[in-house]
This record gives C-alpha cells, structure tokens and sequence, in this order.
C-alpha cells in the first residue's frame, strides 16, 4: 500500500440547471490545477444543483457529463468523482460516479433521499456501497443525505483475528444549506471518529434556484477528529496529501475498531 495519496476538492459555485455553464466553469478549475493529485472531489449534482426535475436534466450513462467527466479523467490522469442525475431502466438515480484515467466508471446510488425537499418522490434508493481502491487505499464513498445515517458508514469488520477495518477514507459529495452547517460540521466529525478514517466532505457554496444559500465548509478530517482542512462561502479548491503512517498509528495506538459490533446491512 502507498504511504500517502494526494486529494484535490473543488467547492465550486453552480449555475441553477445549466449543464453548460456548470461543466465549462469546472473545466476551468480543474485545469488550473497544476500540482501532482490523485483523486478530485466534486460536489453532488455538480452539473445542475440539487433539482427535483430529473425528467428535465437527467442523462444517461453515455450522456455528456458523463463523457465529460472521461475526459477530464484521462487528461489529468486522475480519478474524478460527484454526483451527477442519471436514467437507468426507467429510474431517475442521484448517482455518483467514479471514473478513472482509463474511462472506467464505477458508481453509488445515493442510498438516503432527503425527503424533506421531495428528493424520495422524484429519485430510486440504491442498494449498496461503492468503496473504491486507489493504491492499496479503500475509499468508502458517499452522497449528501447519507451523512445523517451512521450505520450506512460504519465499518463492518469480519470475525476472526485477522479482521481490519473494511475503508480508509470516507468521501462525502454534497449541496448542503448553510442553515444546516452546524449538523454538516458535527457529523463529519464524528463520522472521522467512530470509524477512525480520514473524512472529506465537499459542499458547493451560493444560491440555488431555491433561493436556498450554501457555505460550503468543505473539511478534510483526520482519524482522530482533528480538522486538516475548512473553507467557507467561497468558491475554493484544495489539495492535499494524507498519510498512511498517521492512520496506521492512531488505529495501532487507539484500536478501538476492534471492539466495535459485529453486524449486516442488508442491501437490497
């Protein structure tokens, strides 16, 4: 495994459901960046907001977006994840995407609709987790609402003595209102915490088409809660590099992972 991996977030302001913009301004930011990184970070619904109109917006996964993010991917050699809107048999998904340098594309189903903005009427639940693997390094990655749900993160450890905690870094992509960045703040950190794991979580900043106002507050934390990285109501993009050896010595020194409960999630 390596001993570090190299991140880069982008917490972007959106234009309201307009892919053109949205996708030609962060064309714009990820060329400007020009130091060496591995993975970059954007935020859910990057190409149009958090809209409750996927009969207007959604693509499918030969859309452009989609195409969009491949070449992205295979022009800076890196891995390019966010949340995108996708039609697939028939079913609107909030679905993140991880696409690597070679155009490969994994991807997660947002699992928790925010029922509170009718997300639950509009988009299908997923099924299951997606943890992705960069150098040795397993990435659990997630969506907004889901960050509210403790067990859908946790860690779930095998019996036996050679079990190991199952993720090294947990990614949150969001559009989290500022009314809320106390709770946003709070659950990351905790999320860092109990799973002891690096957490990123990555917010865009603005008015939606709402009216509703985001501040961002994108954070990196470290395994023991500390704050590696914050950034508020602007436009920002970060890049930073984490170390395998601090993870490996927080989880030997404070091996509080192993006395955790041993449970399923049934995913289906």
């Amino acid at each position: 495994m390596s001993s570090s991996l190299t991140f880069s977030l982008i917490q972007p302001s959106l234009a309201w459901e307009d892919k053109t913009a949205n996708l030609g301004h962060l064309g714009q930011l990820l060329e400007s960046i020009t130091t060496k990184t591995e993975i970059v970070i954007l935020p859910e619904m990057f190409s149009t907001g958090f809209s409750m109109q996927p009969e207007k917006l959604a693509e499918n996964m030969e859309g452009p977006t989609v195409q969009w993010m491949k070449d992205w991917a295979h022009k800076k050699r890196i891995a390019l994840t966010g949340s995108v809107i996708i039609e697939d048999g028939r079913h609107y998904y909030n679905r993140l995407l991880w696409v690597l340098p070679d155009q490969t594309v994994g991807y997660y189903d947002k699992r928790h609709r925010f029922a509170f903005a009718g997300e639950d009427e509009k988009y299908t639940p997923g099924k299951k987790r997606l943890i992705a693997q960069v150098k040795g390094w397993k990435i659990n990655l997630q969506v907004c609402y889901d960050l509210r749900f403790p067990v859908w993160a946790r860690q779930q450890l095998e019996n036996g003595p050679n079990s190991q905690p199952e993720y090294d870094v947990l990614v949150y992509v969001a559009n989290w209102p500022e009314r809320r960045s106390h709770a946003w703040k709070t659950l990351l950190t905790a999320r860092a915490i109990e799973n002891q794991c690096y957490v990123m979580g990555v917010n865009r900043v603005g008015n939606d088409g709402n009216g509703i106002y985001h501040s961002g507050d994108s954070m990196v934390i470290d395994p023991l809660g500390e704050v590696l990285f914050h950034k508020a109501h602007e436009e920002a993009i970060h890049t930073i590099t984490i170390d395998r050896e601090k993870l490996d010595e927080v989880r030997s020194r404070f091996p509080f992972w192993k006395d955790a409960d041993h449970f399923h999630i049934s995913q289906s």
